[in-house]
């Protein structure tokens, strides 16, 4: 019998009740039983800087006290400029200009319309269309669940969306075309042209691409040189380029942005997630000046929101960059990234049930299979990720959950604590997942 849930919240999960979240200091998050969880995701990769920083507080507390509301169609505000500014510094080559919004999805969906709106101020009325990816993830309002490539998430909603064209994603371990890298030329890569010019490349405004898979493929980085590619293809046909960052930026990879460690500067770029530390509901678009210049001159850009541009959390914001900068956490991520990676190879990779291991900085994915040869995938009622995900949250260990990499099968979870979790710390995750995947699977 399924259980009730108590009180009037309408909850993101509905099978159950779920414990209260009553404090939380560093990497540690505390129940009202008194119970401590070691949050070795972040929530969902958002908790980067570890939970309850004070400066984090302080900040959006200032803030209020200074002013929590003013229409971004009628004032700019200091910590906005300032932040926006902060951003620049470490933005891709070019990109100059924020859009600040809520959430990812609402970042996704902001860099889809600014899309058409540059190509329509290049006089190209045409270019509508949007190529993305299968097995992507961009966010689950209608328009970021149209370019988003997660099965199970599209079907329910399938006659609502916006057509979307999806490619391959490059996912050397499920090749779509069968093909080994780096014989294979990257055809994942080289397909997007084929696209095009199927679609014709009149009618393309842009291609969207998680720079880093995260969620869906549980961190699949790509080849090398697949951005390279890309960049060289959209170059092409004047397709703009949008590289979704809002999971793998802000330090996560390593890089401030993950594209840093593709030498490809994007036109558009989504922030979100650990933009804010998890403090407060923020995201943002970064543009190329030279966009920004052209509509400016030409269409301006059709698009707002009540909150957007909002003073307390881009104070969150500007306040989690400077702890990045002082304390020199990207830095830390990359380091002590390298050290999980070496620990969850070390511990699976000889591991029958384990089809990779796979990562960069600290966003790393275990990929589970009923055979590690041939990487059939557990049928996806078997609920295999939740089944071993159960069990490491009664033990006090939070991982986050992916699934879907195999069509609707396939099963991985991800490890991306906070960039400040001590070593002794991960041996406790790595340990506990081990044990955990050899009682649930074998």
């Amino acid at each position: 019998m399924m259980q009730s849930i108590p009180g009037n919240v309408f909850p993101r999960k509905l099978d159950g009740p779920l414990p209260q979240a009553v404090d939380a200091e560093g990497v540690w998050i505390i129940d009202n039983q008194g119970r401590r969880y070691l949050d070795a995701s972040g929530g969902a990769v958002v908790v980067n800087l570890g939970h309850a920083r004070k400066e984090l507080a302080e900040a959006v507390s200032s803030q209020i006290l200074h002013g929590y509301y003013a229409h971004p169609t009628m004032f700019t505000t200091p910590v906005v400029e300032e932040f926006a500014s902060a951003l620049t510094a470490h933005a891709p080559l070019g990109i100059e200009r924020f859009y600040f919004m809520t959430s990812g999805s609402e970042a996704v969906e902001t860099s889809i319309k600014l899309a058409r709106q540059i190509q329509l101020a290049r006089k190209e009325p045409g270019r509508f269309r949007l190529i993305a990816r299968w097995k992507s993830y961009h966010g689950l309002s209608l328009g970021a669940l149209s370019a988003m490539g997660r099965t199970s998430f599209r079907t329910p909603y399938a006659p609502m969306l916006p057509q979307v064209e999806h490619v391959p994603p490059p996912y050397c371990l499920r090749c779509s075309f069968g093909l080994k890298y780096p014989e294979c030329d990257l055809r994942c890569a080289r397909f997007l042209e084929e696209t095009i010019l199927n679609l014709g490349p009149e009618t393309v405004s842009a291609f969207l691409g998680e720079t880093i898979s995260g969620a869906t493929l549980a961190s699949c980085p790509p080849p090398p040189d697949y951005w390279r590619v890309i960049r060289e293809i959209c170059d092409k046909y004047g397709v703009l380029l949008i590289h979704d960052e809002v999971m793998v930026g802000m330090g996560r990879t390593g890089r401030w942005f993950a594209s840093d460690h593709y030498g490809v500067a994007p036109d558009l770029v989504t922030m979100g997630k650990g933009i804010s530390g998890g403090c407060a509901p923020l995201s943002a678009v970064g543009v190329q000046k030279e966009h920004f210049d052209l509509l400016r001159k030409t269409t301006g850009f059709v698009h707002g929101g009540t909150f957007s541009h909002h003073p307390v959390s881009c104070a969150a914001g500007l306040a989690a960059l400077r702890i990045l900068e002082r304390e020199n956490l990207i830095e830390r991520a990359e380091k002590i990234g390298v050290v999980l990676g070496e620990k969850l190879k070390q511990r699976f990779s000889d591991h029958p049930r384990v089809a990779e291991v796979r990562g960069i900085g600290m966003l790393w994915g275990v990929e589970l299979v009923q055979d590690k040869e041939t990487c059939l995938p557990y049928p996806r009622e078997e609920k295999v990720t939740e089944r071993i995900w159960k069990k490491l949250f009664k033990k006090g260990i939070i991982l986050y959950k992916s699934m879907g990499m195999a069509g609707k099968d396939g099963d991985g979870l991800v490890i991306s604590p906070p960039f400040i979790i001590e070593e002794e710390d991960l041996d406790f995750v790595v340990q506990s997942l081990g044990r955990a995947v050899d009682k649930v699977v074998g």
